[in-house]
Protein backbone atom coordinates (compact mmCIF):
# COMPACT_ATOMS: atom_id res chain seq x y z
CA UNK A 1 0.00 0.00 0.00
CA UNK A 2 1.35 2.97 -1.13
CA UNK A 3 2.34 6.30 1.42
CA UNK A 4 -0.48 8.47 0.24
CA UNK A 5 -3.34 5.48 1.01
CA UNK A 6 -2.46 4.75 3.82
CA UNK A 7 -2.80 8.44 4.98
CA UNK A 8 -6.41 8.35 3.83
CA UNK A 9 -6.80 4.94 5.50
CA UNK A 10 -5.85 6.57 8.76
CA UNK A 11 -7.50 9.72 8.34
CA UNK A 12 -10.43 7.89 7.57
CA UNK A 13 -10.47 5.72 10.82
CA UNK A 14 -8.76 8.48 12.84
CA UNK A 15 -12.21 10.74 11.88
CA UNK A 16 -14.80 8.18 12.76
CA UNK A 17 -14.11 8.00 16.39
CA UNK A 18 -12.76 11.59 16.98
CA UNK A 19 -14.52 15.26 16.09
CA UNK A 20 -13.16 18.15 14.43
CA UNK A 21 -12.90 19.57 17.88
CA UNK A 22 -10.46 17.04 19.19
CA UNK A 23 -8.38 16.65 16.52
CA UNK A 24 -7.49 20.96 16.75
CA UNK A 25 -7.02 20.90 20.58
CA UNK A 26 -4.34 17.86 20.25
CA UNK A 27 -2.23 20.74 17.80
CA UNK A 28 -2.34 23.35 20.76
CA UNK A 29 -2.07 21.14 23.66
CA UNK A 30 0.66 19.28 25.05
CA UNK A 31 0.26 15.27 24.77
CA UNK A 32 1.22 12.74 27.98
CA UNK A 33 0.98 9.18 27.13
CA UNK A 34 -0.63 8.04 30.17
CA UNK A 35 -0.51 4.27 31.44
CA UNK A 36 -4.15 2.94 30.71
CA UNK A 37 -4.53 0.76 33.57
CA UNK A 38 -4.63 4.37 35.41
CA UNK A 39 -7.57 5.70 33.59
CA UNK A 40 -11.22 5.02 34.67
CA UNK A 41 -14.11 5.00 32.17
CA UNK A 42 -16.33 8.64 32.80
CA UNK A 43 -18.84 7.75 35.23
CA UNK A 44 -22.40 6.90 33.85
CA UNK A 45 -21.21 7.21 30.58
CA UNK A 46 -24.40 7.19 28.20
CA UNK A 47 -22.59 5.98 24.69
CA UNK A 48 -21.65 2.30 24.40
CA UNK A 49 -18.60 1.10 23.50
CA UNK A 50 -19.58 -2.15 20.90
CA UNK A 51 -16.90 -4.62 20.38
CA UNK A 52 -18.28 -4.50 16.48
CA UNK A 53 -16.15 -4.48 13.02
CA UNK A 54 -15.49 -0.87 13.47
CA UNK A 55 -13.96 -1.68 16.95
CA UNK A 56 -11.61 -3.91 15.38
CA UNK A 57 -10.75 -1.74 12.48
CA UNK A 58 -10.15 0.62 15.11
CA UNK A 59 -7.51 -1.77 17.16
CA UNK A 60 -5.56 -2.92 14.21
CA UNK A 61 -4.97 0.59 13.10
CA UNK A 62 -3.87 1.43 16.37
CA UNK A 63 -1.31 -1.70 16.81
CA UNK A 64 0.37 -0.75 13.19
CA UNK A 65 -0.02 2.99 13.73
CA UNK A 66 -0.51 3.90 17.46
CA UNK A 67 -3.38 6.34 18.63
CA UNK A 68 -3.46 9.28 16.17
CA UNK A 69 -5.97 11.98 17.98
CA UNK A 70 -5.02 11.81 21.50
CA UNK A 71 -8.01 10.73 24.25
CA UNK A 72 -8.77 13.23 27.20
CA UNK A 73 -8.58 12.83 30.90
CA UNK A 74 -8.84 14.81 33.87
CA UNK A 75 -7.08 13.95 37.17
CA UNK A 76 -9.06 12.25 39.74
CA UNK A 77 -8.71 13.01 43.39
CA UNK A 78 -6.79 10.35 44.94
CA UNK A 79 -4.64 9.64 41.70
CA UNK A 80 -5.43 7.97 38.80
CA UNK A 81 -7.41 9.65 35.86
CA UNK A 82 -11.00 9.90 34.35
CA UNK A 83 -11.52 9.46 30.50
CA UNK A 84 -13.33 12.26 29.21
CA UNK A 85 -13.02 11.63 25.56
CA UNK A 86 -11.63 8.59 24.16
CA UNK A 87 -13.49 5.45 25.24
CA UNK A 88 -13.47 3.62 22.06
CA UNK A 89 -9.73 4.51 21.28
CA UNK A 90 -9.26 3.27 24.95
CA UNK A 91 -10.65 -0.22 24.26
CA UNK A 92 -9.00 -0.35 20.98
CA UNK A 93 -5.19 0.17 22.45
CA UNK A 94 -6.22 -2.63 25.46
CA UNK A 95 -7.14 -4.66 22.22
CA UNK A 96 -3.94 -3.93 20.16
CA UNK A 97 -2.22 -5.01 23.64
CA UNK A 98 -0.87 -1.20 24.11
CA UNK A 99 0.11 -0.40 28.03
CA UNK A 100 -0.60 3.73 26.90
CA UNK A 101 -2.68 5.76 25.87
CA UNK A 102 -2.05 9.55 24.31
CA UNK A 103 -4.31 11.64 26.43
CA UNK A 104 -4.74 15.65 27.00
CA UNK A 105 -4.56 15.93 30.57
CA UNK A 106 -7.27 19.12 31.55
CA UNK A 107 -8.67 20.13 34.86
CA UNK A 108 -12.03 20.27 34.55
CA UNK A 109 -15.18 20.44 37.02
CA UNK A 110 -17.67 17.67 37.02
CA UNK A 111 -20.37 19.74 34.72
CA UNK A 112 -17.67 20.87 32.42
CA UNK A 113 -16.12 16.98 31.66
CA UNK A 114 -19.46 16.07 31.14
CA UNK A 115 -20.23 18.93 28.24
CA UNK A 116 -16.84 18.34 26.67
CA UNK A 117 -17.89 14.10 26.95
CA UNK A 118 -21.25 14.59 25.31
CA UNK A 119 -20.24 17.04 22.52
CA UNK A 120 -17.08 14.74 21.64
CA UNK A 121 -19.70 12.41 21.07
CA UNK A 122 -22.65 13.72 19.33
CA UNK A 123 -20.64 14.22 16.10
CA UNK A 124 -20.55 10.16 15.61
CA UNK A 125 -22.58 8.89 12.71
CA UNK A 126 -24.43 6.07 14.54
CA UNK A 127 -25.91 6.87 18.22
CA UNK A 128 -28.41 5.06 19.11
CA UNK A 129 -31.98 6.44 20.49
CA UNK A 130 -30.16 5.58 23.88
CA UNK A 131 -27.27 6.64 24.21
CA UNK A 132 -28.83 10.58 22.76
CA UNK A 133 -31.20 10.08 25.60
CA UNK A 134 -28.71 10.03 28.70
CA UNK A 135 -26.46 12.23 26.53
CA UNK A 136 -29.30 15.11 26.29
CA UNK A 137 -30.31 14.37 29.66
CA UNK A 138 -26.43 14.79 31.38
CA UNK A 139 -25.66 17.75 28.95
CA UNK A 140 -28.77 19.74 29.81
CA UNK A 141 -28.41 18.90 33.79
CA UNK A 142 -24.96 20.09 33.91
CA UNK A 143 -25.35 23.23 31.44
CA UNK A 144 -28.51 24.49 34.05
CA UNK A 145 -26.22 24.24 37.10
CA UNK A 146 -23.47 26.54 35.09
CA UNK A 147 -26.39 29.02 34.21
CA UNK A 148 -26.46 27.49 30.55
CA UNK A 149 -23.10 28.24 29.77
CA UNK A 150 -22.69 26.74 26.30
CA UNK A 151 -19.21 26.99 25.13
CA UNK A 152 -16.36 26.22 27.70
CA UNK A 153 -13.60 27.44 25.21
CA UNK A 154 -14.60 31.04 25.37
CA UNK A 155 -15.77 33.80 27.93
CA UNK A 156 -18.71 33.54 29.79
CA UNK A 157 -19.82 36.68 28.85
CA UNK A 158 -19.99 35.75 25.05
CA UNK A 159 -21.59 32.50 25.89
CA UNK A 160 -24.62 33.52 27.45
CA UNK A 161 -26.77 33.05 24.45
CA UNK A 162 -30.23 35.20 25.52
CA UNK A 163 -33.76 34.43 24.52
CA UNK A 164 -32.41 30.78 24.07
CA UNK A 165 -33.46 27.65 26.64
CA UNK A 166 -30.68 25.39 28.01
CA UNK A 167 -32.41 22.78 25.18
CA UNK A 168 -32.36 24.99 21.82
CA UNK A 169 -28.50 25.81 23.00
CA UNK A 170 -27.60 22.37 22.48
CA UNK A 171 -29.74 21.91 19.65
CA UNK A 172 -27.12 24.40 18.02
CA UNK A 173 -24.93 21.83 18.47
CA UNK A 174 -26.16 18.28 17.73
CA UNK A 175 -28.48 19.28 14.97
CA UNK A 176 -31.76 18.15 17.08
CA UNK A 177 -34.74 20.77 17.27
CA UNK A 178 -35.88 21.50 21.11
CA UNK A 179 -38.79 19.39 20.74
CA UNK A 180 -37.01 16.07 19.88
CA UNK A 181 -34.17 17.06 22.38
CA UNK A 182 -37.06 16.38 24.92
CA UNK A 183 -38.74 13.42 23.02
CA UNK A 184 -34.92 12.03 23.52
CA UNK A 185 -35.17 12.75 27.60
CA UNK A 186 -38.11 11.20 27.66
CA UNK A 187 -37.20 7.38 26.60
CA UNK A 188 -34.67 7.93 29.71
CA UNK A 189 -38.08 6.83 31.74
CA UNK A 190 -38.19 3.51 30.02
CA UNK A 191 -37.41 0.36 31.47
CA UNK A 192 -34.09 -1.35 30.12
CA UNK A 193 -35.25 -3.71 28.02
CA UNK A 194 -38.14 -1.68 26.39
CA UNK A 195 -35.20 0.85 25.49
CA UNK A 196 -33.09 -2.05 24.39
CA UNK A 197 -36.35 -2.27 21.62
CA UNK A 198 -35.94 0.87 20.31
CA UNK A 199 -32.43 0.58 19.96
CA UNK A 200 -32.90 -2.03 17.61
CA UNK A 201 -35.65 0.13 15.57
CA UNK A 202 -38.36 -2.53 16.24
CA UNK A 203 -40.24 0.55 18.30
CA UNK A 204 -40.43 4.03 16.80
CA UNK A 205 -39.54 7.05 18.51
CA UNK A 206 -42.81 8.56 18.76
CA UNK A 207 -44.46 5.28 20.33
CA UNK A 208 -41.55 5.24 22.39
CA UNK A 209 -42.21 8.43 23.48
CA UNK A 210 -45.64 8.08 24.41
CA UNK A 211 -44.87 4.52 26.19
CA UNK A 212 -42.26 6.26 28.53
CA UNK A 213 -45.79 8.02 30.87
CA UNK A 214 -46.89 4.29 31.71
CA UNK A 215 -45.71 3.40 35.24
CA UNK A 216 -42.91 0.92 35.26
CA UNK A 217 -45.04 -2.19 36.17
CA UNK A 218 -47.49 -1.76 33.03
CA UNK A 219 -44.38 -1.41 31.12
CA UNK A 220 -42.91 -4.97 32.42
CA UNK A 221 -46.50 -5.73 31.28
CA UNK A 222 -46.27 -4.52 27.81
CA UNK A 223 -42.95 -5.74 27.37
CA UNK A 224 -44.73 -9.67 28.48
CA UNK A 225 -47.34 -8.84 26.16
CA UNK A 226 -45.51 -7.55 23.16
CA UNK A 227 -43.15 -10.97 23.42
CA UNK A 228 -46.57 -12.79 23.63
CA UNK A 229 -48.06 -11.82 20.83
CA UNK A 230 -44.75 -11.06 19.15
CA UNK A 231 -45.67 -7.68 18.05
CA UNK A 232 -44.79 -4.12 19.31
CA UNK A 233 -46.98 -1.36 19.38
CA UNK A 234 -47.65 1.77 16.90
CA UNK A 235 -48.46 4.97 17.44
CA UNK A 236 -52.44 5.19 17.83
CA UNK A 237 -51.72 2.15 20.63
CA UNK A 238 -49.30 3.84 22.26
CA UNK A 239 -51.44 7.20 22.77
CA UNK A 240 -54.60 5.11 24.08
CA UNK A 241 -52.15 2.93 26.60
CA UNK A 242 -50.75 6.78 27.85
CA UNK A 243 -54.24 8.67 28.30
CA UNK A 244 -55.71 5.43 30.16
CA UNK A 245 -52.55 5.49 32.44
CA UNK A 246 -52.60 9.60 32.67
CA UNK A 247 -56.04 8.82 33.83
CA UNK A 248 -55.61 5.62 36.02
CA UNK A 249 -57.56 3.31 34.58
CA UNK A 250 -54.99 1.42 32.20
CA UNK A 251 -54.63 -2.62 34.02
CA UNK A 252 -52.70 -5.28 32.60
CA UNK A 253 -56.15 -7.08 30.76
CA UNK A 254 -56.02 -3.34 29.14
CA UNK A 255 -52.75 -3.68 28.04
CA UNK A 256 -53.63 -7.23 25.97
CA UNK A 257 -56.61 -5.90 24.83
CA UNK A 258 -55.22 -3.09 23.44
CA UNK A 259 -52.18 -5.14 21.64
CA UNK A 260 -54.50 -7.25 20.10
CA UNK A 261 -55.45 -5.26 17.91
CA UNK A 262 -54.70 -5.31 14.50
CA UNK A 263 -52.14 -2.57 13.07
CA UNK A 264 -53.18 -1.24 9.64
CA UNK A 265 -49.51 -0.77 8.70
CA UNK A 266 -48.64 -4.68 9.79
CA UNK A 267 -47.29 -6.16 6.77
CA UNK A 268 -48.41 -9.76 8.23
CA UNK A 269 -51.93 -9.26 8.94
CA UNK A 270 -54.04 -11.85 10.67
CA UNK A 271 -57.49 -12.00 9.26
CA UNK A 272 -60.26 -14.92 11.03
CA UNK A 273 -63.30 -16.19 9.38
CA UNK A 274 -66.43 -16.50 11.53
CA UNK A 275 -66.92 -19.90 10.29
CA UNK A 276 -63.39 -20.80 11.21
CA UNK A 277 -64.65 -21.19 15.00
CA UNK A 278 -68.21 -21.03 14.66
CA UNK A 279 -67.87 -24.97 15.74
CA UNK A 280 -66.54 -24.11 18.33
CA UNK A 281 -69.38 -22.28 19.67
CA UNK A 282 -72.96 -22.05 20.80
CA UNK A 283 -74.92 -21.76 17.52
CA UNK A 284 -75.91 -18.43 16.54
CA UNK A 285 -72.79 -17.18 18.94
CA UNK A 286 -72.00 -13.22 17.62
CA UNK A 287 -68.94 -12.69 16.06
CA UNK A 288 -67.83 -9.58 18.41
CA UNK A 289 -68.42 -12.44 21.37
CA UNK A 290 -65.90 -14.82 19.55
CA UNK A 291 -63.50 -12.45 19.47
CA UNK A 292 -64.06 -11.19 22.87
CA UNK A 293 -63.69 -14.96 24.10
CA UNK A 294 -60.27 -15.69 22.08
CA UNK A 295 -59.26 -12.60 23.97
CA UNK A 296 -59.78 -13.55 26.98
CA UNK A 297 -58.18 -16.77 26.44
CA UNK A 298 -55.24 -15.07 25.44
CA UNK A 299 -55.46 -12.66 29.25
CA UNK A 300 -55.87 -16.28 30.73
CA UNK A 301 -52.98 -18.06 29.18
CA UNK A 302 -50.72 -14.99 30.01
CA UNK A 303 -51.40 -14.64 33.53
CA UNK A 304 -50.34 -18.87 33.34
CA UNK A 305 -47.08 -17.75 31.91
CA UNK A 306 -46.38 -15.43 34.23
CA UNK A 307 -46.89 -17.49 37.12
CA UNK A 308 -44.83 -20.13 35.84
CA UNK A 309 -42.45 -17.46 35.13
CA UNK A 310 -42.58 -16.59 38.81
CA UNK A 311 -42.50 -19.91 40.08
CA UNK A 312 -39.22 -20.73 38.07
CA UNK A 313 -37.65 -17.44 39.95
Amino acid sequence: MGKNNVANLLTSVDELFTTQEERDAAKRETVVDIPISEISDFPNHPFKVRMDEAMMEMADSIKRYGVLVPGMVRPKEGGGYEMVSGHWRKMGSELAQKTTMPCLLRDLTDDEAIIIMVDSNLQREKILPSEKAFAYKMKLEAMKRQGQRTDLTSSPVDKKLKGLTSAQQVGEKSGDSQPQIYRYIRLTYLIPSLLDIVDEGKIAMRPAVELSYLPKKLQEELLDTCEMLDCTPSLSQAVEMKKLAQAGRLKAEDVVTIMSRLKANQQDKLTFRKDTFAAYFPKGYPARQMEESIINLLKERKRQLGRRRDEAR
